[in-house]
This record gives C-alpha cells, sequence and structure tokens, in this order.
C-alpha cells in the first residue's frame, strides 16, 4: 500500500501520517508526560511531509483530514478527542497568527523566537498567567485569548509533566 512507501521514503518508521488514522498518534506523547517529543515529531512531519512541491502532500485527503491536522498543527494544538472539549498541545510553526471568531473574539498565538531549531515551548502564559498542561479548553478559547509561547531550541522536560497537565483521557474516569 502506499503508506508503507511514503513511511520508507520520509525515513519515520512505522508513522503512517498519510493514513488518516494515526494522525493523531504524535499528540499521545503528551498523555504519557513527555510533550517535547510531541513537539520535535510534529514539526518533523509539517516540514518533511507538506512541501510545496507536486509529491509534497502526503497520502490522501480524506474529506479534507489531512489539511485541518496541518492547519491545527500549525497552529500548536489539535483535537485528539473532540468529544472532549480539550485541544492537546503540540508547537506552533509561526511567529504570530491570530484566529477571529463568529463571536468576534480573538486567539492570538505569539511566538516570536520560534525557527526550525526553536521548535520546543520553553513555557507558555495564557492570558498572561504561566500555564504548564498540555491541552487548551475549547470554552476558554471561545471567550478570547492570548497564548504567549516561549520557545526554545531545547526541549522543556519540566514542563507539562505532571498528573494534572495531561489532556482528557477515558482511562482516569475510573480513578
Amino acid at each position: 500500500i502506499h503508506e508503507i512507501k511514503e513511511m520508507q521514503i520520509m525515513n519515520m518508521g512505522n508513522y503512517a501520517h498519510g493514513n488518516q488514522p494515526i494522525q493523531h498518534m504524535i499528540y499521545l506523547y503528551n498523555y504519557a508526560g513527555q510533550p517535547w517529543k510531541a513537539q520535535y515529531w510534529l514539526r518533523e512531519v509539517m516540514d518533511k511531509l507538506y512541501t510545496p512541491y507536486p509529491d509534497g502532500y502526503c497520502g490522501d485527503e480524506d474529506n479534507g483530514q489531512t489539511s485541518a491536522w496541518y492547519i491545527f498543527s500549525a497552529l500548536g494544538f489539535y483535537p485528539v478527542c473532540p468529544g472532549s472539549g480539550e485541544y492537546v498541545m503540540g508547537a506552533p510553526l509561526f511567529k504570530k497568527a491570530i484566529l477571529t471568531l463568529e463571536n468576534g473574539k480573538q486567539i492570538v498565538l505569539n511566538a516570536p523566537d520560534n525557527t526550525n531549531e526553536n521548535r520546543y515551548i520553553r513555557s507558555l502564559k495564557v492570558n498572561g498567567k504561566e500555564y504548564n498542561h498540555n491541552w487548551l479548553k475549547h470554552e476558554e478559547l471561545m471567550d478570547g485569548a492570548v497564548l504567549d509561547f516561549d520557545m526554545s531550541h531545547t526541549p522543556n522536560t519540566e514542563r507539562g509533566i505532571n498528573d494534572e497537565d495531561f489532556p482528557y483521557s477515558l482511562t482516569n474516569e475510573d480513578k
């Protein structure tokens, strides 16, 4: 199948990004207390599998899923579990992005030190307050928000590692 050939060409092991059911997989590092690995691999996928060349778009575009993955990931978050009301953190691709919401409010994402090398979140402030969680609440974003990312070329292995920083998981319902 074409996914196996794509995996070989991109030298990304068994990660078959062109097969949509796996596209959330990299974000699961946030559930395992290693968000810096998600930040690294998300940038690798965006850099290697999405390019401005005729063969620069990986896999199939099933109902917009592959494009939606890229847009969310480039903004720095993704709805791994849509019913949870949370977006799981990655790291932004841009130095600045502004989303104007249907209600007229804005989400402003600032990452002035963002570069190919500075792909790791050193720290994050949401509306001026330190924020260590590996997720963002949909309802809070809908009220408008300013996310200030301090990006670094080295991973911050102390950020997002506590249980309360992990995104929602059904496996925690029994606790």
